[in-house]
């Protein structure tokens, strides 16, 4: 753990002001002994400091995991679980502060001197987080939104699956129908191009018809204006002509028989009448029924339109699920992206802050080196300021000592000297008088 560990180990006085700061009366005996329900205690008071998860928080989803199990007495699980649940949580929280290798073992079986470095490392991390909290409250309203839009996605997700869950029964209930329309559809649109076929036939026909009948009637008012042409001219060549018995029978024998061909022609003519008459009758009915078809043809149409675009929204909301789905993969790229950039600026804040923290000691231990140099060299100013006091007294005194000395070497020196010359005097006589006395020539030299 030590080429893991990050935070720098508190003395236990520190430890214990750290924890009083948050309402953790601890004393030094459960420090240097600590036991499992201590250390559980003091570790969830620090993650309930950063993460605001505490027991009563964990209660819901433990009572959640405990539902979610098929077995007659959950409640054996209960205890193990909320360990579980808070042991996740506290290995988490001791990942993030630099502790890899938390385990059970810390909270069952705590070692004194691992607890204190726990500790260390939680406090130092707590304290990180309250100098860091604007940063880490905007990174939580970040996640926040992105796990309301997750959630929101989601929602859209099983809502959209649903549709598309009812589209697809609806689809699989209506596929015989689509089926036997389809069939109906293609027996309909046989039957209209064999009714098609007929019809051109017998438009056909009715054109040739029509086309006759006009040139029976045009024919039969040519022969009706020949009759009465003929019959003017019959009554004009009575007028004139002298009747004659024979003459005239013959001629209305000849007018009978006229009349009676006429007649069978005109009976012949309405005949055709007749039939051609039956025949519309016929090609009408025929109408309707073609109608008839080709209205429940555009009746097949719109419901195939309909299925088509039925089929197109369940392809289009298929392209929306895709679209979700990519939509999802992206939000979840953004929220691991997130996630690592939340890493990244951890890991960057814990290096600013370790560099803040050893700038700040080597500046601590910069400023008492100082302060100790300082109050040294104070301390050995101020002895020298007493030295150079005393120097300087004893420089006056012997100042005084050298003028009083040279005063009196002066005055030794005049009485020397005054001695000297006497002495010299003296001796320059008495070497006269010795000189006189042995008859030497002396010179005062």
């Amino acid at each position: 753990m030590s080429g893991q560990y990050w935070f720098p180990n508190m003395p236990i006085p520190e430890i214990m002001t750290a924890l009083s700061e948050w309402g953790l009366s601890v004393s030094n005996e459960q420090l240097v002994r600590p036991s499992s329900d201590f250390v559980t205690g003091v570790y969830n008071a620090c993650l309930e400091q950063v993460t605001s998860i505490s027991p009563n928080v964990l209660h819901k989803p433990t009572q959640r995991a405990l539902a979610s199990l098929d077995d007659a007495n959950p409640d054996l699980y209960n205890n193990a679980i909320s360990h579980n649940i808070m042991l996740y949580h506290l290995t988490r929280f001791a990942t993030s502060a630099r502790i890899m290798d938390f385990s059970s073992r810390d909270l069952s079986a705590p070692d004194p001197e691992r607890t204190r470095s726990i500790l260390s490392a939680f406090i130092n991390f707590v304290k990180f987080a309250e100098q860091c909290t604007t940063f880490i409250s905007n990174v939580r309203e970040k996640s926040a939104q992105v796990i309301e839009e997750r959630e929101q996605v989601i929602q859209e997700l099983s809502e959209v699956q649903h549709n598309l869950a009812v589209l697809k029964a609806q689809r699989a209930k209506d596929e015989p129908k689509c089926e036997q329309l389809k069939e109906e559809n293609a027996a309909m649109t046989t039957q209209l191009l064999a009714a098609k076929e007929v019809h051109t036939g017998l438009t056909k026909e009715i054109e040739s018809l029509k086309i006759e009948r006009a040139h029976l009637q045009a024919r039969n008012e040519t022969v009706n204006s020949e009759s009465a042409l003929l019959m003017d001219n019959n009554s004009r060549t009575r007028s004139r002509i002298v009747q004659s018995p024979e003459r005239i029978r013959r001629n209305i024998m000849t007018m009978g028989t006229t009349a009676i061909e006429d007649k069978k022609t005109v009976a012949l003519h309405e005949a055709k009448a007749r039939d051609l008459q039956a025949k519309i009758s016929a090609l009408v009915n025929i109408e309707k029924d073609v109608r008839s078809c080709i209205e429940q043809l555009q009746t097949t149409e719109k419901e195939v339109q309909l299925l088509e675009g039925s089929q197109k929204e369940l392809a289009e909301l298929k392209d929306s699920l895709e679209y979700k789905k990519v939509e999802r993969g992206e939000l979840q790229k953004k929220t691991e992206r997130v996630h690592k950039q939340l890493g990244n600026a951890q890991e960057k804040l814990e290096r600013a802050q370790r560099h803040a923290e050893e700038k700040r000691q080597a500046s601590q231990q910069t400023v008492e080196r100082l302060q100790r140099d300082y109050e040294k060299m104070d301390i050995e100013r101020r002895e020298n300021d007493k030295q150079v006091e005393e120097l300087r007294m004893e420089a006056g005194d012997i100042e005084t000592k050298m003028a009083e000395h040279l005063k009196k070497s002066e005055a030794e020196l005049n009485e020397l000297l005054t001695e000297y010359w006497k002495l010299r005097h003296e001796t320059e006589v008495y070497m006269e008088t010795l000189a006189n006395k042995l008859n030497m020539n002396v010179s005062s030299d």
